[in-house]
This record gives structure tokens, sequence and C-alpha cells, in this order.
């Protein structure tokens, strides 16, 4: 009892409202009842002419109208609002109507069996208490409390009435309304424990349904379950959204071909979109397929997946993947043109040069490359800014796709560099022609935001029979050509001849072996000394650096060193040169300083002053007897970080020239912004000066200019007695180098010279000039 109490207790208040209620439900059974309770007591009244019936008959009519009253009152009431408290009172109200109407059949039930020795009158009222006993299970369910007081309010009084009348088998026959009791009670506990469960039930599932329907209401793919007659049984709310298909609830049922063409006919798709998804569905569905894209429109672009169901049918899934279609196309775009120019990148042109092949009948035709290299581009993004040189490559693209528009596919490859793709000519001269026309319309002055910049194109191009285009040879070939244009002269054209490759051979043979000779230690280095002008005083050897071939004997510097920088190598040769120079130096007087080269790719380096610090560590070289000397060239290059470079070099105490003064762009603010010691003007101003007045006045005016900065002048290139003559008259150098003194010599030859100038001062005799 305490359990079920407690069990009570826990129902939720509105599945007690709902028992309740149920109570207070069929009344035309009540009014049933009540008549028959009446007339039943009228009859056994005539029968036996006991007015206790009649008040018996009154007290089922007074019974009836507070019942009655009770439930309109019920019905009046607002059920939402109704406590549980509430509820147990309007509980209790029924109860007492049930209660004392069941009392009244059991007092007039127990009464005819104490009273009278007739049958009629006991089987009356036993039979319609019974009956009335009967109704309490199916109407009073809802309540255990009334069931219990009116089965117990029905049976006490005929168990007191049977026992009273000291009748042996009345007793015994009473006795049997017990278990009818608890029967009773027990099949009511049931039927309400049941409904309780499944009320809860149902309400769980509506919970769980509500939750189904609002996670299918907010997920952001399209859901479809169909049966195996591909109706649909399932539809989420972003699937109507996604295919335009309007009301969710009405497409329950319905054939999804059906459906599918409805919301073709009525939104944005062609009708052969159905049968298309039809299509791939079933494939999907037979696994030859995972997924499939569908392109309903540029505006929507849709991606499915499906599911094959045990019981049959399909779970489709599907999602917008417009914005990743987009990004797809904007990252392969990406990939395939260049940001700045919109032209083919290399592998895309590539990709682009195949299909047009594929595409037409090149048999017997020919087909042309050309790169277009632009000369001096660097200078542009120096003097004008990176901005301005992406705006002119920006514009020479749009001037390269305006002249061969229709002729033939422009491409960016790296940097500076364009490259053309002549299709199918029939006549190698007619191709050869029309690309040297390309490259000559190409150059000229480009206007760049107000500014007139000259252009001009290094070209390097090459022919093919269409039938025999390797992929990968043209890009060698047309790279071929384009460096002899470059070893030539800026802005020429050159067409790849087989000639060219073998030098290319060549040149890459001999790039093997200037690597070897690099690390095996094989450039040699000599050294070419600075006198005063006088000839009294060797102050200074520049070292220079010698390779001598096994088979081709001694390479010429311009030609290796050329090379090791298109390597990436020379930087080894100059730590190679440095530290033997070091070596050299050492064991020479110590008047006598040591002057080595710096590249540009030197000035590049981030480790270049602790390769210095570990070459003087290394050799115990003193830094004051080291100069080291910069090109105008890499200057220009590399001017902010050279400018910091050079200045630490220089807190070592190492002695910094500029080599090749006068030779470059801006010479002049160099003389001002770098920490430099030392100018040395190039030969090209030596040259011609005893003819040349106006050569040598530009000569002394860079001297005049230097002295004026604390500058010492070392003049290079002075080859004859005239030329060091007038120098000297005029005071323009504070050393000469060049082959009116000495050429190139060995380190040991640099001490028997340095004893034989010693030897002259001794002896007071007449200097050199």
């Amino acid at each position: 009892m305490r359990a079920e109490k407690g069990r009570e207790l826990n129902v939720p208040s509105d599945v007690y409202l709902s028992f309740v209620s149920s109570l207070f439900g069929n009344r035309s059974t009540l009014f049933t009842g009540m008549v028959v309770h009446i007339l039943t007591y009228l009859v056994v009244y005539l029968q036996t002419n006991a007015a206790f019936y009649l008040f018996l008959c009154g007290c089922f009519a007074a019974v009836f109208a507070y019942r009655i009253y009770s439930f309109k009152q019920f019905d009046q009431v607002d059920k939402s609002s109704l406590t549980r408290a509430a509820i147990a009172g309007w509980e209790m109200r029924y109860v007492i109507g049930g209660a004392s109407t069941a009392a009244i059949l059991g007092i007039g039930s127990g009464y005819a069996m104490l009273a009278f020795n007739d049958t009629f009158a006991e089987l009356a009222c036993i039979a319609v208490t019974m009956g009335s006993m009967v109704s309490v299970v199916g109407r009073n369910y809802g309540s255990r409390l009334a069931v219990d007081l009116q089965t117990l309010a029905c049976c006490t009084p005929m168990v007191i009435g049977s026992l009273l009348a000291q009748d042996l088998f009345k007793g015994l026959l009473s006795l049997m309304l017990i278990p009818f009791f608890l029967t009773t009670r027990a099949m009511a506990n049931g039927v309400r424990e049941f409904l309780y469960e499944n009320v809860i039930a149902s309400r769980e599932m509506a919970k769980i349904a509500d939750r189904f329907d609002t996670a299918l209401s907010n997920m952001t793919h399209g859901l479809l379950m169909l049966d195996p007659d591909n109706r649909i049984e399932v539809i989420n709310r972003k699937a109507c959204e996604l295919l335009h298909l309007g009301d969710r609830q009405r497409l329950v049922g319905c054939d999804l071909d059906v459906v599918l063409r409805y919301g073709v006919r009525h939104t944005f798709v062609d009708g052969s979109m159905p049968s298309l998804l039809q299509k791939q569905l079933a494939q999907m569905t037979q696994g030859l397929s995972s997924r499939a894209q569908m392109h309903f429109s540029e505006g929507l672009v849709l991606e499915f997946s499906a599911n094959r169901r045990a019981e049959g049918g399909v779970v489709l899934i599907f999602e917008d993947v417009t914005a990743r279609v987009r990004a797809d196309r904007k990252i392969l775009h990406m990939a395939r043109y260049d940001a700045l120019t919109g032209l083919p990148q290399r592998g895309y042109f590539g990709e682009l040069v195949r299909e047009r092949m594929d595409q037409t009948d090149s048999f017997g035709a020919s087909v042309g490359f050309m790169i277009l290299d632009v000369a001096d581009f660097k200078h542009v993004n120096d003097l004008r800014g990176h901005l301005t040189g992406d705006r002119l490559l920006t514009a020479l693209a749009n001037r390269l796709t305006a002249l061969v528009a229709g002729k033939a596919i422009v491409g960016h490859l790296v940097g500076d560099q364009f490259v053309l793709f002549f299709p199918n000519v029939d006549n190698r001269a007619d191709l050869e022609a029309e690309m040297r026309a390309v490259h000559e319309a190409a150059s000229g002055p480009c206007d760049v935001e107000g500014l007139r910049l000259p252009v001009s194109f290094s070209a390097g191009a090459a022919i093919f029979d269409s039938e025999a285009l390797s992929m990968d040879d043209w890009p060698v070939k047309v790279d071929i050509a384009l460096f002899e244009s470059k070893a030539r002269s800026k802005g020429q054209f050159t067409l790849f001849v087989e000639e060219m490759d073998a030098r290319y051979l060549e040149r890459q043979r001999l790039k093997e072996d200037l690597r070897a000779a690099v690390e095996n230690g094989d450039i040699t280095v000599v050294y070419q000394p600075m006198f005063t002008p006088d000839g009294r005083e060797l102050r200074c050897c520049e070292a220079l650096a010698r390779w001598y071939h096994p088979e081709k004997g001694a390479i010429a510097p311009n030609i290796f060193i050329q090379i090791a920088e298109e390597m990436g190598i020379v930087s080894s040769i100059t730590s190679h040169v440095l530290r033997q120079a070091c070596i050299d130096c050492r064991i020479w007087p110590a008047s006598i300083g040591v002057s080595v080269n710096l590249s540009v790719h030197d000035l590049r380096s981030a480790g270049l002053v602790d390769s210095v610090k570990a070459i003087l560590a290394e050799t115990g070289f003193s830094a004051n007897r080291l100069h080291l000397e910069v090109t105008e060239s890499s200057l220009i290059e590399e001017l902010s970080s050279a400018r910091a470079i050079l200045e630490e070099l220089r807190s070592l105490g190492i002695t910094i020239a500029i080599d090749d003064f006068g030779t470059g762009f801006s010479s002049l603010s160099y003389l001002d912004t770098l920490p430099i010691d030392v100018v040395k003007i190039d030969r090209s101003f030596v040259r011609d000066i005893g003819e040349n007045q106006r050569r040598f006045k530009l000569l002394r005016g860079i001297v005049s200019l230097s002295r004026g900065l604390d500058l010492s002048i070392v003049v290079e290139g002075v080859e004859n007695r005239e030329q060091l003559a007038l120098l000297s008259k005029h005071h323009c150098a504070d050393l000469i180098q060049g082959y009116v003194f000495s050429m190139p010599i060995s380190p040991a030859a640099v001490i028997e010279l340095a004893r034989e100038v010693e030897s002259r001062k001794g002896t007071g005799g007449a200097s050199v000039a």
C-alpha cells in the first residue's frame, strides 16, 4: 500500500489530472445507475413494505444531485491552473459521491439479508449492488481511493448483515466478498498502472518525437527517408528549403520523382534534373559511387549521399556545397593563374599547350615557344618601388595578350618572364618571323601611373615539329636560347639552334668540373700588387682567383666566376680565397696588406661577418691588414643590407673599398652613405686619358670629391708610363694597380718583389715611374 501510495505521489501533475478527469467523464452511466438503483429499491419496497427503502431512494437522489453539481463545477474549472492539492480536492469530492452511492447500495443489501427472509428482496439488492461493483473498475480506475472506498462501502454492510442474520450459509457466502474485494481492487490497480505506464511512455515518445523533429528541422543537411516504393516517409525542413519544395507535411507519402518534378516545374532547374538525380541515386545505392554532386544552378550545388535501409528504401542526405565549390574553383584558379597578371602559370600553361595540341590536327605543322625576359626589371623595382614594378608587369601582360590574341597562348613563368606558345604554323620561316615581330612590338615605352618606363625584352625561342614535340624538351631549349640572348646584349631575340645545345652541355660539364674543383680546393690564388705612384713602396696586393682546368687549361675568371654565381657556390670560392690570402699575407712584410673581392651573393649571406671572423681567428691574421672590396653592382642590389654588413666588418678594423668605381648608376651617393675607406677607380677612366681630356677631367673630378671625403684612391688598369706620369703629375692616386708595375704573381713572388722594392729604397734607386 505504501509503495502504491508513494508511486501515486510521484505521478506527474498532468498525468494525475488526466486520471482525475477520467473520473468525471461518462456521465450517462451515472444517470442510468441512479435510475436503476431507485427503481430497484422501489420494487423492493413494494415487495416488503419496508419504508427504509423509500428513505434510501431519497438518499440516492440527494447523492446524485451532489455528484451532478460537482461534475458541472469541475467542467467550469480552468484545468491548466489547478495545483496538485486542488486536483486532490476534486478527487476527494468525487470519492465522497462515489463512496456514498456504494454505501447506500451496501446498506440496502445488508439490511435485506438481515431483516427479511424474502429471497426476491435479497436477490434484487445484491444483484444491483454487484452490478455496480463490476463498473467500479471501468469507471474509477483513475483513483485508488475511489476503488477502495466504493468496494468497502458495498461489501462491508453485506458482510455485517449476513453475519448478524446468524445464517451459516449466508455468512460463508458473505466471506466470499473479501476475495471479490481484493480482486476488484487488484484489477483496478492493474488498469491504472497499465494506463499510467502507457501515458508515461506516450509522453516520452512524444518528447523523443519532438526532439527528433527539432533535430531534423535544425540539421544543416537535407534529409529524405524513402520507403521501398520510393515514397517519402520523412523529410526535414532543410531539404524543403534546398529543393524549394514548400510545406514538408504535405510531402509525406508522396513519390519522390513526382515531388522533384513539382519542385523543378516551380523553381529553378530544367526538367531533366529529376531523372538525372534518380540515376545517380541508383548508382549510389548500388555501391557504384558513394557521393554525387549536382549543379542545380550557378547559385546552388548540392552533394548527395545515399544508404540502403535494411527493410528496403533509402536514406538520402544532402548538403549545400556551393560555397565549398566556389572556394575550390577559386583555389584552382589561384593554382592555375598568376594573381598579379592573370595569366596561366607554368603548370597550367603546359596543360593548355597539351589541350591545344590534342584538339587540332597538327600533322606537318610547326609550333613555337618563346620566353620574354624584361631587361633591367630589377632596376625598376629598386628605383621606382615594387608596386610600380608589379603594375608594369600587369601592363606588359595586357600588352602581350592583346598582341597575340587568337594567335598564341600567353603565360607567366616567374618574376619578369613571360612565355608564349604559337600553335600549328605551316611554315617555319613564317613562324620565326611572327615571333620576331611579337618581340619587336612588345618592346617600347610603357606608361604606368604617369610614368613612362622604357621596356625591352631579351627573348629566347625554339621551333619544333608538332609531331616530335616533347613537353620536357622545349623549356630547356628555350632557356638556352634566352641565355644566349642575355649573353650577347639585352633586348636581343635568339632562336635556338642545335649548336647552342652543345654549348649548353659543355657549360653544364664545366659546372660539374667547377663544383669538383671548389670542393677539392683546386682554385688557386695569385696577387696583383698595388704600389705608390713613385713605385718605391708596395702597400697591398689584390687576391685574384684562378682555375686551371686539367683538360681545357686556364679558364678566364669572368667565365668561371659567372658560372659559380649561377650555381650559388661563389661564396665558397670567396671563403677559399679569403682564407688562402690571409695565410699567404701572414708571411709577407707587415707593411703589406691583402685585398679580397666580395660578390653580391656574399653580401646577401647573413653569415658573412661570422665567416670572416672565423677565418681571421683560424689563420691568426690581423684584421688591420685585410681589405675587402665590393662592386657597385652588388651595392645597387643589396644596398640596405650591405650597409649594415660593411659597418660591422669595418668595426673589426678591416678596410672597405669600392671596386670598379664609376661604372654603376648612382656611384657618388655611395661615397657619403656607405662606410668606405678606399675608392678604386675603374680602368675605363684610365684608358686614353692622354688623348681624351673629357675622360681625364671626369677622373680628376672623382678624385677631388673622394679626397674631400678623406677617402684613399686606387687607380686600376694603369698599363704604361705615360698614364702613370700623368696621374702622378696631377696627384690622382694614392696607389697604382696595373701592368705598369706588375702583372698578377704568385705568393712567393710577392715576397721577392717586396725584397726588391726594399733593396731599391736602401740603395736610393730611381722609382719605376
